[in-house]
């Protein structure tokens, strides 16, 4: 199925306004799912709707929630989400970093009571394009095993970082070897997965992603170094935006930490543009190894498929469509 971004967007807008939302609330969920899918990151894409259907009718997403910032001291904030939706929680945080790190050279935010804020290299791109460097991480549901240990105990727990450039460079990932929302894109249009990904309920490797839905882990990317950043950041969300997972009332789904850098506090942003910019010339002029066309820059894969799918749609396989049609039927929404 390949649909315009123009008729996914509304679609999703009005999937997302029939769940109760209000619209200009709809209006920011629906432009982040929709965003995702153009940057080529369909785990954060539309086929989310369902879930997050689901999330609302067991009450774990308020629908109609608005997110509140709570307090600001000197170059940090706390914003609560209200366990609403998580990305207008998430881009009110973000907005905040921002502000702090305006008034002070340094911002820092976090989410309380956050739910699913999407793809996490958002946020920290509009810092870039304001000018900061910015940091974000976050914790999630129990999906990875550690480094050397069999069973589910991590989140997927995922961290970005974006600096100033022409455009600038966003760098987005998991801590796991693959993201969760990968797994159901291939689940949906039948696929297996690469090895060292991913283990059984019996702790063996496996590289059928249903294996996961059936209680198996995600391994962490890098071995020791992945899952040992996986702690880290597990900690962060935990300790300070207080999402813990493995408490009785985890306190939402993602403890969010943003952060802020005012690169013209530091130096000249002229100098640090020229720096961008010969360090992005560097890179592209490596000679690729066989194979590979050229060396891309963290972001240029994403612009790359944004542009693609802007000229030519968004790709969805059947099943993601299907699901978002019989949504649609439920909730009385045309398509």
């Amino acid at each position: 199925m390949i649909i315009s971004p123009e008729r996914l967007r509304a679609l999703t807008e009005g999937l997302v306004a029939a769940l109760g939302t209000p619209a200009d609330l709809a209006q920011i969920v629906a432009e982040g799912l929709v965003e995702a899918n153009l940057a080529g990151h369909d785990s954060h894409g539309v086929l989310r709707l369902p879930w997050y259907a689901r999330q609302i009718r067991d009450g774990r997403i308020r629908p109609a929630a608005r997110p509140e910032l709570l307090s600001v001291s000197g170059a940090t904030a706390r914003v609560d989400g209200h366990l609403g939706w998580g990305p207008p929680a998430a881009w009110l945080a973000t907005e905040a970093a921002l502000d702090r790190a305006r008034a002070c050279g340094v911002g820092a935010a976090t989410l309380l009571r956050g739910n699913h804020i999407g793809r996490v290299g958002a946020y920290v791109e509009r810092l870039a394009r304001a000018g900061m460097v910015g940091m974000a991480l976050c914790n999630a549901s129990p999906a990875v095993a550690p480094f050397g240990g069999t069973g589910r105990l991590l989140g997927t727990n995922p961290f970005a970082m974006a600096a100033p450039g022409d455009p600038p460079m966003v760098l987005d990932f998991a801590t796991s070897a693959v993201a969760e929302g990968k797994l159901r894109v291939a689940v949906a249009a039948g696929q297996q997965v690469g090895p060292g990904l991913l283990r059984d309920a019996a702790g063996r490797p496996t590289q059928d992603p249903r294996d996961f839905y059936a209680g198996g882990a995600l391994e962490t990317f890098g071995l020791h170094k992945g899952s040992g950043m996986s702690v880290m950041i597990e900690l962060l969300a935990r300790g300070l935006a207080g999402v813990d997972h493995t408490a009785p009332e985890p306190g939402g789904f993602n403890g969010t930490l943003i952060l802020a850098l005012d690169v013209g506090s530091f130096v000249p942003p002229e100098l640090f543009m020229a720096a961008a910019e010969r360090l992005a010339a560097q890179v592209a002029a490596r000679p690729p190894i066989e194979g590979v066309g050229r060396v891309l820059l963290p972001g240029e894969p994403e612009q790359l498929v944004r542009k693609q799918r802007l000229a030519e749609g968004i790709p969805l396989a059947e099943p993601i469509w299907a699901e978002l049609c019989q949504l649609a039927l439920e909730l009385g929404v045309a398509v």
